[in-house]
């Protein structure tokens, strides 16, 4: 019997060709700002060499499994849409340019190529799961791979719960897009001592995202939390995983440099990994409560109909006064998203929230200021942590 591969994130086109990322550049500017910029093209050539990279990656990756079984067709498609779907390829970009302001201008991409690339299928698995354990409905505007597997049983009759299939397949998937993430990193053309120092990097991402995914799930159920608390979570689950970690890997792939000079590199790296990636999670607490559905491709106030114990969300109870407070609580308790958000906006944790985010900025610039790095790279990453904090979707 052969499910209905359609449905799967990424919908009807094409999955052998790649595609272009939302952002383009480094700020998500458009094609004349492009031309105006001359830090975006190497970013823009960078995320279209990965996408070429991934997409072929994948083709040959489907076939071999498919081979094994016909009956395997939709766990790998879906698992191939999941990766190729979108996407800013953010973790790419910091990991290049983390690599670029160690290496220099000179030193060859291509070897590490598939080292930035499997930083795209590491995110694949993340999100898949994620969406499993926040029950989510929609990703960039499509079902969700779990909801999408559920769909497919109930079109096709099939016996059992449809929810527990959709579920313990979009497991698999994510499983899948990260057993193809350690895989495509071997393909690296680096020397072997190089790829095991970057692999430590990599396994701290990927401890740290998970720490970070579970304080995540505590605190939903949890009585008591605390903006410290939500701020621990976004240095643990965003920041560590989309721009700390990602920096580090990209430097230890470009080893050979003096020890002292490393530490420098490595210390401005963090500073500015944790200030820009708190400020992308604080943006994404606002964007959860207040973007636009038909940009952000998930429904407005999902976060707040579920509790989730936000920075933004905490900040609104802390600042709220008696009359609020209660008021916030009764509307969650409703999950009355379009209610509580202006609640919030009412207490003055929006503006807050943004006063961090533009803190954080800075505390990115000055990091870059110190860092003794190859200025384009300084550039880029200026502009990263602009595109990261200031994004729409």
């Amino acid at each position: 019997m052969q499910l209905v591969t359609r449905s799967y994130a990424g919908g009807v086109r094409d999955l052998t060709s790649p595609t272009r990322s939302v952002l383009l550049d480094a700020a998500g500017t458009s094609d004349s700002a492009l031309r105006s910029n001359p830090v975006a093209p190497d970013t823009a050539d960078l995320i279209a060499a990965v996408e070429r990279w991934l997409a072929d990656f994948l083709t040959a990756e489907v076939a071999a499994l498919v081979a094994l079984d016909p009956a395997l067709a939709p766990l790998a498609e879906a698992a191939r849409a999941a990766a190729l779907d979108g996407g800013k390829r953010l973790r790419p970009a910091f990991a290049y340019w983390g690599w670029r302001g160690v290496a220099g201008p000179a030193a060859a991409v291509a070897p590490v190529l598939p080292a930035f690339t499997a930083l795209e299928l590491l995110h694949a698995f993340a999100l898949v799961h994620d969406d499993v354990m926040d029950a989510s409905a929609t990703r960039r505007g499509r079902p969700t791979v779990h909801r999408a597997f559920a769909a497919d049983h109930l079109a096709l009759r099939l016996r059992g719960s449809a929810r527990r299939f959709g579920a313990a397949n979009a497991i698999l998937v994510g499983d899948l897009c990260l057993v193809w993430a350690d895989r495509l990193i071997a393909r690296s053309g680096l020397p072997a001592d190089t790829v095991a120092v970057a692999r430590g990097a990599y396994d701290e991402m990927r401890i740290e995202a998970v720490a970070g995914q579970f304080l995540d799930i505590l605190g939903e159920a949890s009585r008591t939390w605390s903006v410290a608390r939500a701020l621990r979570v976004a240095r643990l689950k965003t920041a560590s995983y989309t721009v700390v970690r990602p920096l580090r890997y990209g430097a230890a792939l470009a080893p050979g440099q003096p020890a002292t000079w490393q530490e420098r590199v490595a210390a401005a790296y963090r500073r500015y990994g944790y200030a820009v990636g708190e400020a992308f999670q604080l943006r994404d607490d606002l964007l959860g409560a207040y973007g636009d559905p038909a940009v952000t491709g998930k429904p407005a106030g999902e976060d707040l109909t579920s509790g989730k114990p936000t920075v933004l969300l905490m900040l609104a109870r802390q600042l709220a006064d008696g009359r609020q407070r209660r008021e916030l609580e009764r509307r969650l308790a409703r999950a009355d998203a379009v209610r509580t958000a202006a609640l919030i906006r009412e207490t003055g944790a929006v503006d807050e929230v943004e006063a961090m985010i533009a803190h954080r900025l800075a505390e990115a610039s000055r990091a870059m200021d110190e860092a003794p790095i190859d200025p384009a790279a300084r550039a880029a990453l200026r502009a990263l942590a602009m595109a990261a904090a200031r994004r729409q979707a």
